[in-house]
């Protein structure tokens, strides 16, 4: 499978965390090129701010090697990750990043920090960025208009039955 084939897997499970009502980001851990482990955002739904779709296939990729160590997999995302997850990723030693979506408030892999390519680490990841970037941040973008669209469907009956 290719770099976008595995990256519409991750789309496809950012639509589960959508469905669920957590915002849509989906994840996919692959070993020569066997998938590994999934995940998709649940922090709302485990009341776990730690639970990012990328933390969730991390831990369930570990569990099925069976080590905390992740060499020689990648990390296909749907957005860029964060702080908190780009030094999981750097920790685990996974060898390779691929995400779509930049993120340009909290991305930690190149868009405002670069932790997976930190020199001074003992371990950096090799990152593709942009794979299906455009499928990815239109599916984050339409879900947050539809959000402030509820919000402001709610003030706005809420303000009629006032």
């Amino acid at each position: 499978m290719t770099d976008e084939d595995w990256m519409q897997l991750a789309i496809g499970l950012a639509a589960k965390a959508e469905a669920q009502g957590e915002v849509p980001v989906g994840a996919v851990l692959v070993k020569d090129n066997q998938l590994i482990a999934e995940g998709w955002n649940q922090m709302i739904s485990s009341q776990d701010p730690s639970a990012h779709a990328e933390m969730q296939a991390i831990r369930e990729g570990a569990k099925a090697l069976n080590n905390y160590r992740l060499l020689d997999c990648t990390l296909y995302i749907t957005l860029e990750p964060c702080s908190m997850c780009a030094g999981l990723m750097v920790h685990s030693r996974i060898k390779r990043l691929v995400f779509g979506a930049n993120d340009l408030k909290t991305g930690a892999a190149g868009s405002v920090l670069n932790i997976v390519r930190q020199a001074e680490f003992n371990h950096q990841l090799e990152v593709v960025s942009g794979v299906l970037a455009s499928a990815c941040a239109e599916q984050l973008s339409a879900f947050f208009r539809r959000r402030r669209a509820e919000i402001k469907a709610a003030r706005l009956q809420q303000r009629a039955g006032e």
